[in-house]
């Protein structure tokens, strides 16, 4: 039985009707660029994230630049990054001239506060934490380091909507969060998109204006900023399928614990860490061992779909390399690099395809 990594498709059937609903409500209103679709998500995901002000951009990876822009993060500056994470992270702090950080990452993939406060200088004004496959780091030790500092902390929430850390949900655990909903994510449109989330007014501010080439009012610039807003046709998108996110978010705890139970003790399989104090939503689910490449490519040969994230540390691009990164800087980045690999774990994944998936698994060890 074929069983792919996710299945797109099968969401949309779900809630077709509502989705072409959603879409033809912005061809007969004809508000394509922000408009009301735009300012009613905005405020959905304000109140989803219990924060007092989202602002909706072009992509996550816009999110991130368009925050630290608005910092005025630039040359002479450090971010902390973590090494371990999509390539995004880091290139948004290089694309404003400053200089990203890579550190090392815990067991459960995220950030380590350890090994990010020993890579503190003066020179540090801002982190930024990766909420990795769906869980959030430890939030209470990484916002000890920063504000007893005076460092901005950032959540890169791209994977973690909907999660929490101690009740506090994501997009409100630092000074402020942006989230991607590229269309694998667990909220994803039908293309692009992405979000900023905060508190600070004139944060949002900023954000707003640099979000129309920094213009305000238009045509008068006060900054020079980017095109970067969030389609009303994404946005209608996203407003149908938020109300669902919960009960998505409960199909893939479920699959989750499934394969807590069937796979613990299996090889030499590592399964996800979950921290107690923060609520995963596992966007993936992420084993560790020692053969992932040949079980990898013994689940290809069985039609069962599997991804690698992320198979080569940031420190240790090429395209970072002026930076000096070498071999043994980040060991657990590096380590999970080489036995890390995801399973499905969609919503509508089937009892039947993860049971297929959990035999496969069985029989390469046997």
């Amino acid at each position: 039985m074929a069983v792919p990594l996710i299945d797109l498709v099968r969401q949309y059937r779900t809630i077709q009707t509502e989705i072409d609903a959603a879409v033809a409500r912005v061809w007969n209103h004809g508000q394509f660029v922000l408009g009301r679709e735009v300012k009613e998500f905005e405020e959905m995901v304000s109140q989803k994230c219990a924060v007092d002000h989202a602002i909706g951009v072009a992509s996550g990876s816009d999110a991130l630049l368009l925050a630290l822009h608005a910092l005025d993060i630039g040359p002479g500056d450090e971010v902390l990054v973590p090494t371990f994470t999509f390539f995004a992270t880091a290139s948004c702090v290089t694309r404003l001239g400053a200089t990203p950080v890579f550190c090392d990452i815990g067991s459960d993939f995220n950030l380590s506060a350890l090994d990010a406060a020993r890579r503190i200088t003066p020179r540090t004004r801002a982190m930024i934490v990766v909420e990795l496959y769906g869980q959030m780091a430890d939030m209470a030790a990484l916002r000890e380091l920063c504000y007893d500092r005076g460092i901005f902390l950032i959540e890169d929430a791209a994977q973690s909507v909907g999660s929490n850390f101690e009740g506090t949900p994501a997009g409100a655990c630092g000074d402020a969060a942006c989230f991607s909903f590229f269309p694998t994510k667990n909220l994803g449109a039908a293309g692009d998109g992405g979000m900023v989330t905060t508190d600070d007014p004139d944060f949002a501010d900023r954000v707003r204006i640099l979000r129309q080439h920094g213009a305000s009012p238009k045509y008068y610039h006060k900054l020079v900023g980017y095109n970067s807003r969030l389609d009303a046709l994404q946005a209608a998108i996203l407003k149908a399928k938020l109300p669902h996110l919960d009960s998505w978010t409960e199909m893939r705890r479920h699959h989750a614990g499934i394969y807590d139970s069937e796979l613990s003790g299996v090889g030499d399989i590592q399964i996800p860490l979950r921290r107690d104090n923060a609520y995963h939503i596992f966007h993936q689910y992420t084993i560790t061992t020692s053969k992932r490449d040949e079980l990898r490519a013994y689940l290809q040969a069985a039609k069962i779909g599997t991804e690698i994230y992320y198979p080569l540390p940031l420190h240790l691009q090429e395209c970072f390399s002026y930076l000096g990164g070498k071999p043994g800087q980040c060991p657990q980045a590096e380590k999970a690099a080489k036995t890390a690999v995801s399973l499905p774990i969609f919503p509508e994944m089937t009892d039947t395809e993860q049971s297929e998936v959990i035999e496969t698994i069985r029989k390469f060890y046997a």
